[in-house]
């Protein structure tokens, strides 16, 4: 790797790093606010139509495929064949778009058909919402492939930077737009066209990077290609059979729908984050697994990394949820309001399975590794079409907590799946990892839990001070617990040799 290309790499990293702190000072900060600012109808109409549109705009997997063919023909000097790849990438794009951009014209005449429950007023706002995100998102989903061609030519900078720009210049217009009392369409259009600035920061470099033109394409370009995104495609779809769903059931089966999809909205949001937290390292150990998988023939060491890395992520999400389950509640009326209470009994029903299933990655990476994405792919569709039917049937009957029960029941059928497919597909210690990892790391949150809550249960006054007083003797007794009964000898000697040589160094 040349120095240009690590300092790209350096400091897209560091750009990307500084992308999350603002995601999650904007969540923390602009979310409620904007949530007062549009009321919740407003704010439901929003989730809603952005959730709406999102179930067909799927990156199909061409954009993976971009990223790795470019890359494939500049490491083999190939760079003049990169032009007719791309352009069977963007006719191939170009058309689904077209077909989107008709399913969404027919979808925008039945929204009075589906959406029975909502007023009138709330139906005209929702078409106008509906016409300028669906309008950008159109112009969008062909460009998905920039982000691909950045990573293939190494142009991490602009890649991050534009989308870091965007989400600044998103939050920056929005609070000023709203502050003025412009409301909710303003706000829409707002996103869009930062979006539309951040495509063009992207086009730019890739302009200069490649010249794209359309040439003519031969019918095993398209093959080579469709066969490499097919699986993530389905994998996607499926995977758009849960929170993107879920708003237009609620819309469908709720009386006040747009205060249901509105407190689903915040389930969404803080589930984001958790999952953000907790696998921020996956991927970055595939080229480490591949090396094991050709030399391990007993997954002897596939099965101690699994169970390393897989004890750090549950011990993580298992914190989150611990800390949430004790002082959630308060949060969540600190943060938002009391009309979103429910939020906190439905995050914590889509965050649970998380706590099992999110340490599993080093298998999912694995499996990637060995070529069985579709076993994965069957594994999502399960859970998506589960999860739609339970939907329509919980939520009618108990709003947006049946929904996420429904999420919830969804989730755990994907975990026990996948728990199977390891076991048949892989070959590992099945029983030493959960041993090692569910049984030893579950100790820690159970002490932490039952001493944490007689600790803080009379701290009773609500204030951000004390919710943070709260999470700090929440973290201190979970990390003293961590290290009595989580930790292994070797690693207990690990930290008090490191801890030991830093005080002798100082």
């Amino acid at each position: 790797m040349s120095i240009n290309s690590k300092n790209q790499f350096r400091l897209g990293a560091i750009i990307t790093y500084v992308a999350v702190i603002v995601n999650f000072a904007a969540g923390l900060l602009y979310t409620p606010w904007m949530v007062e600012q549009l009321g919740e109808s407003d704010y439901g109409l929003y989730t809603l139509a952005n959730s709406l549109i999102s179930l067909f705009l799927i990156d199909i997997g061409l954009s993976s495929a971009t990223s790795r063919y470019v890359a494939k023909y500049r490491a083999e000097n190939r760079e003049a064949e990169i032009p007719t790849f791309l352009s069977a990438v963007y006719k191939l794009y170009l058309l689904i778009d077209a077909i989107i951009f008709v399913i969404l014209l027919v979808l925008f005449f039945c929204i009075e058909g589906i959406y029975i429950k909502f007023t009138p007023d709330e139906i005209q706002r929702l078409k106008v919402v509906f016409c300028i995100a669906g309008l950008y998102s159109v112009i969008h989903f062909p460009c998905v492939t920039f982000n691909g061609i950045l990573t293939a030519y190494e142009k991490f900078i602009p890649l991050k930077a534009a989308d870091l720009v965007q989400r600044l210049a998103t939050v920056a217009l929005t609070v000023a737009a709203l502050s003025m009392g412009m409301g909710l369409y303003a706000m829409v259009v707002i996103h869009a066209l930062c979006g539309l600035l951040s495509i063009a920061i992207k086009f730019c470099y890739v302009h200069k990077s490649v010249k794209i033109r359309f040439v003519r394409n031969t019918r095993d370009t398209y093959k080579s290609v469709l066969n490499f995104s097919i699986w993530s495609t389905i994998y996607g779809l499926a995977q758009r059979l849960i929170f993107n769903i879920t708003p237009t059931i609620l819309g469908i089966t709720v009386s006040a729908a747009t205060s249901a999809i509105a407190v689903f909205g915040i389930v969404t949001t803080i589930e984001g984050y958790c999952y953000t937290i907790t696998t921020a390292i996956n991927g970055m150990f595939l080229s480490k697994i591949t090396r094991i998988l050709t030399t391990d023939d007993d997954g002897a060491r596939l099965t101690e990394l699994a169970t390393k890395v897989g004890r750090f992520q549950y011990a993580l999400n298992g914190l989150i949820i611990v800390g949430f389950a004790l002082v959630g509640q308060e949060f969540i009326s600190l943060w938002i309001g009391e009309s979103f209470s429910e939020a906190y009994y439905g995050i914590l029903l889509v965050l649970i399975p998380g706590l099992l299933f999110n340490s599993l990655q080093i298998f999912h990476t694995a499996m990637i590794a060995q070529n069985m994405v579709r076993y994965q792919a069957f594994i999502q569709i399960i859970m998506g079409v589960s999860n739609v039917a339970l939907s329509f049937v919980l939520s009618y009957f108990f709003g947006v907590i049946g929904a996420c029960l429904s999420i919830f029941i969804a989730y755990m059928i994907r975990l026990l799946l996948t728990i199977i497919l390891i076991k048949k597909k892989l070959k590992i210690n099945l029983w030493y990892y959960i041993k090692n990892c569910y049984f030893r790391m579950t100790v820690p949150l159970i002490i932490t839990g039952t001493i944490s809550f007689f600790l803080i249960r009379y701290i009773t006054d609500a204030s951000w001070t004390l919710l943070v007083v709260k999470a700090l003797i929440i973290i201190a007794v979970y990390a003293v617990a961590v290290c009595i009964f989580g930790l292994t000898k070797q690693e207990k000697q690990s930290v008090c040799g490191k801890l030991f040589k830093k005080k002798t160094q100082s």
